[in-house]
């Protein structure tokens, strides 16, 4: 179980439209290039999932994966080929719930599943990944984020692994009470490289020829 906390000052939130995380963007241009946009969003865009509903004093905030750090791809190489491909990552979800009334602070707690990978060219048999949880209001300004490490371990013989990850005590403190959880969003992301990052934008993979394979690791794994 992991904590953020965002302590900091009341916040006052603009009524504005909710700018659109960067990634495929929309193409005034012939079906075939809409239809080639549409499945690439479809494939790699944010994942996303609206929050459950709780008698709360209004909307919750939406959790995304920010589409440029969806993915982890490590090349030992100087060239983007699947031979060269050492550490692999990928956040398969995220799920979130959250509870707030009157004047109180919004409180979210979320769930992330991770889809690790070993390719051709890791040393060893072990990896720390990094990851990131931030939350950002509707100018998308960044009012917290915090770092966390994912220690992973591939088993003899097996070169996937799932785990999961749940994140307590997000607080996002409002303004008013007329401040809702629709003028916030908790992103989460790989630490990647800027080559990593472009690597995603352009919506290159790889992908393993055998089946994945559900190890068990610590209680923090899916089972």
């Amino acid at each position: 179980m992991r904590r953020l906390l965002l302590a900091a000052a009341a916040f006052v939130m603009a009524a504005s439209t909710l700018p659109t995380l960067a990634h495929a963007q929309a193409d005034p241009g012939g079906q075939d290039d809409a239809a080639a946009k549409k499945k690439k969003a479809d494939d790699w865009g944010d994942k996303q999932a609206p929050l459950p509903a709780m008698r709360n004093a209004g909307p919750c905030p939406f959790v995304k994966t920010l589409y440029d750090a969806a993915r982890y791809v490590e090349f030992n190489g100087a060239q983007e080929a699947s031979s060269a491909v050492g550490y692999t990552g990928e956040i398969q979800g995220v799920s979130a719930g959250c509870a707030y009334k009157s004047d109180e602070p919004i409180r979210v707690n979320m769930n992330l599943l991770f889809e690790l990978g070993r390719g051709p060219k890791a040393e060893g048999s072990s990896k720390t990944y990094r990851y990131w949880v931030a939350v950002t209001d509707r100018n998308r300004e960044i009012l917290a984020k915090q770092s966390f490490e994912l220690p992973v371990s591939f088993p003899a013989g097996q070169d996937r692994v799932y785990k999961s990850e749940t994140i307590n005590g997000i607080v996002i403190p409002r303004a008013t009470p007329t401040v809702s959880g629709a003028n916030f969003e908790v992103l989460v992301g790989f630490e990647v490289t800027p080559e990593m990052a472009a690597f995603n934008r352009e919506g290159k993979r790889f992908r393993p020829n055998v089946a994945p394979t559900i190890a068990s690791q610590d209680k923090t794994e899916r089972q």
